[in-house]
């Protein structure tokens, strides 16, 4: 497949995007951009909802992971699905209640507007880097297999990407996207089961015969029981994984912005809890396909591609070699295509929108405005945020050197262990704080875990950290409010 047929692709896929964007951009209020109304169809957002949490990370690096980590990954994920049966039982009855478009606004109303502009300030910084890893390492496809045949730079690849994503949301938003994803979930699921197909037929090789094969052994092991220090140990990995769900989903903007916009609380539960039943067998299956290119690459010896300033092979990159440059056919390498627009669209439109939106209630106090400053400002503040993700895409192109989906989970629990510490204190605890001191007692927490984290494992008896830090940071912060707590209680 060439770059230029590539390209006509991408053009042909925009303009779907784009037609749906003219459908439900038609109002271009705020109350549209920012909630769809509350009009949105439970099951639509659900599904929509797969792709938005998967992304290009979930379509490249999971099944690039499989090398390295095998099946463990799912350890994570059932921790995922205990985390969002939480969310839709603890966390949504209290944002509905409420009726807020930021569910930081929460915490304004709980402890105070330090607290809240606190929370809103984590949830910027964490959903500005999970955004800008996801792109990046769609971007890097893009030129790794397309871009540089044209001598493209990789600054434009990078504006060119997010000027697509801005174009289809500066009307319709919210609304928008809860349309687009269900179409971009639906292209990403579909292009990964004719990948699975397609590389199983060219191995000569049922689905039932590759999974009792003894080639698929060398990839399937999910649990790791044996070795407490190791950082997928299954405890530390399940917990991880719960907490990561709660704070990544329920304590997100992006994510809670598309249940918010359903028309009630019951609606936006039975979107939570069907979305992570698909979400587990949806990972599962990303990891398949990992094992799947990974016993292709060793039997018609593929060679794993690697960056000009990283040096060595980067897994994450295989899925593409194979589907493009090993010649399975333009059927495998259309729908590879395909899956990985659908996979980047997805999660980076929803995460434009919803940076829009926090920064325009939180930290602008848009409500507070005429109309008509408000959808000014408002579209002032999409085209910052665009600009913001390019410039922090184009910093990762020459910082970044492993994993990304293992690089995003980390900075995870470096980002957003004070939104579960703020949280949980507000949800469990009655009472209020100093709200002057809540910046530096969630800040001090996130120091202290990154310096955790790289210690040596030597120097700590051979432990190696992992996703346990983000509840750690959380308790950090939980015990850190009660110490400026205030006599008086909430009620």
């Amino acid at each position: 497949m060439t770059p230029t047929h590539i390209l006509i692709l991408i053009g042909c896929y925009f303009l779907v995007l784009l037609f749906i964007s003219y459908v439900t951009g038609k109002n271009d209020s705020n109350e549209d951009f920012f909630k769809a109304g509350k009009q949105s169809p439970w099951y639509v957002v659900a599904f929509g909802m797969v792709g938005a949490s998967l992304s290009g990370v979930t379509f490249i690096s999971v099944p690039g992971w499989v090398e390295g980590a095998q099946f463990t990954y799912m350890q994570v994920v059932f921790g995922y699905l205990v985390g969002y049966f939480i969310i839709a039982y603890l966390l949504m009855p209290i944002y509905y209640k409420l009726n807020v478009t930021s569910i930081y606004e929460y915490l304004k109303n709980r402890f105070g507007i330090i607290s809240y502009k606190t929370g809103a300030f984590f949830f910027f910084i964490s959903r500005v880097l999970g955004a800008s890893f996801r792109l990046y390492l769609v971007a890097l496809v893009l030129q790794q297999f397309v871009f540089d045949d044209l001598n493209v730079p990789f600054e434009v690849t990078v504006i060119l990407s997010i000027l697509l994503i801005w174009i289809y949301t500066f009307k319709g938003g919210i609304k928008t996207i809860v349309w687009t994803d269900t179409l971009q979930t639906l292209f990403m699921l579909v292009s990964v089961g004719l990948s699975i197909y397609f590389i199983t037929d060219k191995l000569d090789i049922s689905i039932i015969e590759l999974l009792a094969s003894e080639e698929l052994k060398e990839y399937n092991k999910i649990f790791i029981t044996d070795d407490f220090l190791a950082k997928n140990y299954f405890l530390k990995s399940f917990f991880g994984g719960m907490f990561i769900a709660i704070c990544m989903t329920g304590l997100d903007q992006d994510m809670m912005q598309k249940n918010l916009s359903c028309k009630t609380l019951k609606d936006a539960q039975k979107n939570m809890l069907s979305f992570s039943l698909v979400l587990v067998i949806v990972n599962f299956i990303f990891l398949l396909l990992g094992a799947i290119l990974f016993i292709y690459a060793n039997k018609y010896n593929v060679t794993i591609p690697s960056l000009g300033n990283i040096g060595d092979p980067m897994t994450d990159l295989l899925f593409p070699e194979i589907a493009l440059n090993s010649g399975l056919g333009i059927t495998i390498a259309v729908t590879f295509m395909l899956g990985l627009i659908a996979a980047a669209y997805s999660s980076a439109d929803s995460a434009l929108t919803s940076l829009t939106t926090s920064f325009c209630v939180d930290f602008l106090g848009i409500e507070k405005k005429l109309e008509k400053e408000q959808k000014k400002l408002r579209k002032i503040t999409h085209i910052a945020m665009s600009v913001l993700l390019i410039i922090v895409i184009i910093i990762f192109k020459h910082v970044l050197n492993r994993n990304v989906i293992d690089s995003l989970l980390t900075v995870a629990t470096y980002t957003y262990g004070p939104l579960l510490g703020l949280f949980a204190f507000g949800i469990f605890t009655k009472h209020r704080i100093k709200d002057k001191w809540a910046w530096l007692v969630t800040t001090l927490p996130v120091i202290l875990i990154i310096v955790v984290s790289n210690i040596p494992s030597d120097k700590i008896g051979g432990y190696i950290v992992g996703y346990e830090l983000l509840p750690l940071n959380g308790l950090l912060t939980f015990f850190g409010l009660w110490f400026i707590r205030k006599k008086q209680e909430f009620h």
